[in-house]
């Protein structure tokens, strides 16, 4: 018989969850919310299902320990990615300790392991001190107001959010920031440049100044825990038809950034581009504008959450891994919010892609080490 929080896992994975913001007609939380309710209510925690938008959930169960002690919030996202090119995406099959699916690594696995860690302590006589928060929330992969919504309510001393990191704990990784730059030209005839003004050909020199400086950036000494920021050119149009001079093009842009950079910093360097360009070409027009943004997380230095974290992962006969992480996860928004925390989850492989698995013994180390934890940090004193 499978550990249960495999059982649950394959359950979530069978679940149509795709992130209707990022997909059209996509499922959304509603179902995934209603199932993970369901599960936490059957072991006893207090569960508050709250919506964020309509039809889109996020689920929060509480295990009340029996003296005062800390609060430890776990955390993870119940939305994905589309599903378009995948064979079987709700349909999870175990091969070779790997199990297949979407959403089975990114993030349902943390999100089982974390339910089920609830599970394995209300089910063996429940926390001696503190209190446990599971935390269940939408679209983080579109905006994250899944996350939003929860810190405007709930507080924790320490959060554990359970995005895969192959059982590394994780303590800080990169922000991003999306601008948009246009460049503007003159409409005209293919055959009459005296007329034209080629707005693709002026973000050509948009572009190449983007290229340095991301050579630039990725240059700089590294933070020990986020590396160095970076940029990429993601989606660009201009231009109506081939015997036509265009007179606008449009290019969006990611800036990934690091701590002690702003949210807008992708907005600040074009702006910096635009006013360079300018000055070596006085018909050289074009404008920036901010997209959006999310800060980089990194847990606080001395922050005794991962050294609980290390303790437990030796218990359950595992030797701890430290470091950082590249992907934004929404330990970043609960950081801002003062719940200070790490990033721990299981690994596997194909992160948004064709084919995705999660490992089946990292789900269930997960969820021994996170049993492991709330017992020592909850009962821990300070």
């Amino acid at each position: 018989m499978p550990d249960p929080a495999i059982s649950l896992l394959q359950r979530l994975v069978s679940i149509d969850s795709v992130n209707p913001s990022l997909v059209s007609g996509g499922a959304g939380e509603g179902e995934i919310a209603g199932a993970i309710a369901a599960d936490m209510l059957s072991f006893g925690l207090k569960v508050e299902i709250s919506e964020v938008r309509p039809g889109r959930p996020n689920v929060v169960g509480v295990l009340e320990g029996k003296s005062r002690g800390k609060s430890l919030m776990l955390c993870g996202h119940t939305d994905t990615v589309g599903v378009t090119g995948m064979k079987a995406p709700f349909e999870p099959a175990i091969r070779d300790d790997r199990l297949f699916g979407r959403g089975s690594q990114d993030m349902k696995a943390g999100v089982a392991a974390m339910i089920s860690a609830a599970r394995a302590l209300a089910e063996s006589g429940g926390l001696a001190a503190g209190k446990l928060i599971v935390a269940a929330v939408i679209d983080e992969e579109y905006e994250s107001i899944g996350a939003e919504a929860l810190v405007k309510k709930w507080r924790a001393d320490a959060a554990v959010v359970t995005e895969p990191t192959d059982l590394m704990i994780a303590v800080g990784h990169k922000g991003f920031s999306w601008a948009e730059v246009t460049t503007y030209g003159r409409a005209a005839h293919g055959s009459r440049p005296e007329e034209g003004r080629d707005a693709i050909l002026r973000m050509g020199h948009v572009l190449s100044r983007l290229e340095l400086l991301n050579r630039e950036i990725q240059a700089r000494p590294p933070h020990p825990n986020q590396g160095t920021g970076s940029l990429h050119a993601s989606i660009i149009d201009g231009g109506r038809e081939l015997s036509s001079y265009p007179d606008r093009c449009v290019l969006k842009f990611e800036r990934r950034t690091i701590s002690g950079e702003p949210v807008d910093m992708g907005y600040r360097e074009a702006q910096a581009i635009i006013e360079a360009l300018k000055k070596t070409d006085k018909e050289f027009e074009a404008s920036a504008k901010f997209g959006f943004g999310r800060p980089a997380f990194e847990t606080p230095l001395g922050h005794p959450l991962p050294e609980f974290l290390a303790a437990a992962m030796r218990k359950i006969g595992r030797e701890p891994k430290q470091g950082g992480v590249s992907f934004w996860t929404d330990a970043a928004i609960l950081a801002s919010a003062g719940i200070p925390g790490v990033v721990f989850g299981p690994g596997g492989h194909g992160l948004h892609s064709l084919e995705e698995y999660v490992r089946v013994d990292e789900v269930i180390a997960c969820k021994d080490a996170l049993v492991e934890l709330a017992r020592l940090f909850c009962s821990s004193p300070g």
